[in-house]
């Protein structure tokens, strides 16, 4: 109309090209397991899906066999599902998704390859694997170093554990062997002894039935004279077969026995192995605290690497009066405050009250205190609502490894939460 100002069109935006656009989406998106190389299907199928979800999941998608294949063949199966992208590759990529869903959300998170780097770096520390290796390789910020690092890391985890537990499976193995050797032997035993029994009872009642017949012809006036001397063959061959049968049973009762006593050893050497790898497990989280923190604190290092505490009062009960300065001065390169107490040695046990009501936290090595003190300090912490953490031994590892995890309570000291 005229008079009326017209308004000024927008500017039309520039065109994006279609290559960019699916490299745009292709840096935004998770990757799907067709689009990983192939040399990592392997480790993914092998670490992330245990047999039985292998199994549930080939039935599923239909292939021939998988109903009885072996745990390698299920294996090699679903490695191949994953090369091509179709149906049989979607439903293996969506059972991987919801299995580590929980993983995949806490990965979601990191929005950097250096955060996603770390997230990985602690769940070796936990050993979390499964979950973690499937977020990591499937991160849109993962970068190949990265997948690199990941997948070498699986690897050489699967070397040490086949190492550490290579002893344990050998005694197992020659156990269960000792076990089968014995139970064949007992029914070995058990078939003779059963056929002896038999045999016994047969000719038992063929000479009561000889003697039948000899009494009646003796009584009819046969040689009465021969009818001692043979009763006394017949008993003399009843006993002979008694003690026999006795001898049968006294060896079963000694196999059962030597079957007990291998039955017992077995578990008591998967008892240890379980013990070995628990063990193993807590000295591989000290190992890792101490390397982590123990060359910042002794360098005096300051920065995001260095422990700090925040000034947290840690009250160390026990342990040995040599390593108390050393505990001491870790704790001071923390920037926590350290109180300590013998539990009842040379100090009275009456200051533990006052020393725990000062402390934030009190941690006592379990090898290098009486029962009587760790009693003490754990009710006495439950009173006045204190953690307790009891270490593993009196190395300056196992403290390391204790006072590590703290920074977050230094860290909520530091920035309480406002009430509402």
């Amino acid at each position: 109309m005229p008079g009326v100002a017209r308004a000024p069109s927008p500017a039309r935006p520039a065109a994006v090209d279609d290559g960019d656009l699916r490299d745009l989406l292709q840096a935004t998106r998770r990757r799907k397991i067709w689009d990983l190389s192939e040399s990592l299907h392997c480790s993914i199928v092998g670490t992330c899906l245990s047999a039985g979800e292998l199994r549930q999941l080939l039935v599923k998608i239909g292939t021939d066999g998988a109903e009885t294949a072996s745990d390698h063949d299920l294996h090699g199966k679903a490695v191949l599902c994953a090369r091509n992208r179709d149906d049989a590759s979607r439903l293996l990529n969506k059972a991987l998704d919801k299995r580590h869903r929980v993983a995949l959300h806490q990965f979601a998170k990191a929005k950097s390859e250096a955060a996603v780097a770390g997230l990985w770096s602690e769940a070796v520390k936990r050993g979390d694997i499964p979950g973690a290796y499937w977020a990591v390789l499937t991160h849109p910020a993962a970068t190949e170093a990265l997948i690199r690092r990941a997948f070498g890391d699986v690897h050489m985890l699967s070397h040490l554990v086949g190492t550490a537990n290579r002893a344990d499976i050998r005694r197992l193995h020659r156990l269960e062997q000792e076990q089968a050797a014995l139970l064949a032997k007992i029914e070995r035993q058990q078939a003779q002894l059963r056929e002896a029994v038999m045999t016994r009872d047969a000719k038992l009642r063929a000479l009561a039935d000889e003697l039948s017949r000899r009494i009646e012809a003796e009584a009819a006036g046969g040689k009465r004279d021969e009818a001692p001397s043979q009763a006394a063959a017949l008993s003399a061959l009843v006993a002979d077969r008694e003690r026999r049968l006795a001898a049968e049973a006294s060896r079963r009762e000694r196999a059962e026995r030597r079957l007990e006593q291998a039955t017992a050893a077995r578990g008591e050497a998967e008892e240890a192995c379980r013990r070995a790898l628990s063990e193993r497990d807590a000295l591989r989280r000290e190992l890792a605290a101490a390397e982590e923190n123990l060359a910042a604190l002794i360098d005096g290092a300051e920065g995001a690497g260095a422990l700090d505490l925040g000034g947290l009062s840690v009250l160390y009960i026990g342990g040995r009066p040599s390593q108390v300065s050393h505990l001491r001065a870790v704790s001071e390169r923390a920037s926590a405050r350290f109180l300590h107490h013998d539990g009842g040695i040379d100090e009275r046990s009456g200051l533990l009250p006052g020393l725990i009501s000062r402390a934030d936290v009190a941690l006592f090595p379990v090898d290098c205190i009486s029962h009587e003190a760790a009693l003490a300090v754990k009710r006495l912490c439950r009173q006045s609502g204190k953690p307790w953490i009891p270490l593993r031994s009196a190395s300056l590892a196992a403290f390391l490894a204790a006072i590590a995890p703290l920074r977050a309570m230094a860290d909520e000291a530091r920035d309480p939460v406002p009430s509402s």
